[in-house]
């Protein structure tokens, strides 16, 4: 369903209510995702959780804006606020993978009243070395020039292809297929600026705010991906109430590679609620 905020429309996927006053998780994809990345996990989630997956501003069937101050983290932040007040007032759960979880954790920091708790996979609370942080925003801006320059289905090759991703060529080929063809349904101005509203180079280093995030939070990451397992058992010493959970065999992308122990960590940790 399409909702309308300003002159911005929204796309979300909301399941089917499973009980009659469920509390609410919203799902959060990844950067080239949309709100279908989560087809094989909201089906199996908690009965007692609304499920609604977001597609986030140039991603999915939302809008792709040729305005780039609707792509910034403040930005979105408040399209993650409206897009949450037209389901429910109460504090929610947010899942966020890897871009998602970026939005997901700013949006939580800035407003924890409206978070009941949060799970992170595979994703940074930003980079705090200035300089690394004005190399990505370079790296950033290349890949930016780059999807405007070619096909989405260019990009979309060459965004499997790199090394964060290796782990997912043991997956079979038709699953790997379906991947390829719902990074397809996004558009070449949606992919740009999100790279340059909120990429990783953007996004100020949240460090020092989580030792005052309160709330629970499980941060998930695959054993294949040594560098987000390091980061999230950083953000993990800073939580004051954490989890990090390690799957195996897993890359970058746990719920796409390792769906069943995924939703398994997720209902865990929704069980305490």
């Amino acid at each position: 369903m399409l909702l309308k905020l300003s002159n911005l429309s929204l796309n979300v996927e909301v399941s089917k209510p499973k009980s009659r006053i469920p509390r609410y998780v919203f799902f959060i994809h990844g950067f080239t995702g949309n709100a279908g990345d989560w087809n094989e996990i909201i089906p199996f989630i908690n009965p007692h959780y609304q499920c609604v997956a977001i597609d986030l501003v140039g991603h999915g069937k939302s809008d792709s804006p040729n305005d780039a101050s609707f792509y910034n983290f403040s930005s979105i932040s408040q399209q993650l606020k409206f897009i949450i007040y037209q389901f429910t007032n109460e504090p929610v759960t947010l899942v966020g993978y890897s871009m998602g979880g970026r939005v997901a954790l700013n949006f939580a920091i800035e407003n924890p009243g409206q978070v009941l708790s949060l799970v992170l996979e595979s994703s940074s609370a930003g980079i705090d070395d200035e300089i690394q942080r004005l190399q990505r925003q370079n790296d950033d801006e290349r890949l930016a020039a780059y999807i405007e320059n070619n096909t989405v289905e260019d990009f979309v090759d060459y965004w499997m292809n790199i090394d964060l991703f290796s782990s997912q060529k043991e997956l079979l080929e038709d699953k790997l297929n379906k991947i390829r063809d719902n990074k397809l349904k996004n558009n070449k101005t949606g992919l740009a600026h999100s790279l340059r509203g909120f990429g990783t180079g953007k996004m100020l280093p949240l460090y020092d705010k989580l030792k005052k995030f309160s709330q629970k939070t499980l941060l998930i990451t695959g054993e294949k991906d040594i560098k987000y397992c390091n980061l999230n058992q950083r953000m993990s010493e800073m939580f004051p109430s954490s989890k990090h959970i390690i799957l195996s065999n897993a890359g970058h992308n746990t719920h796409l590679e390792q769906p069943d122990d995924f939703i398994h960590a997720i209902n865990s940790f929704l069980s305490q609620f």
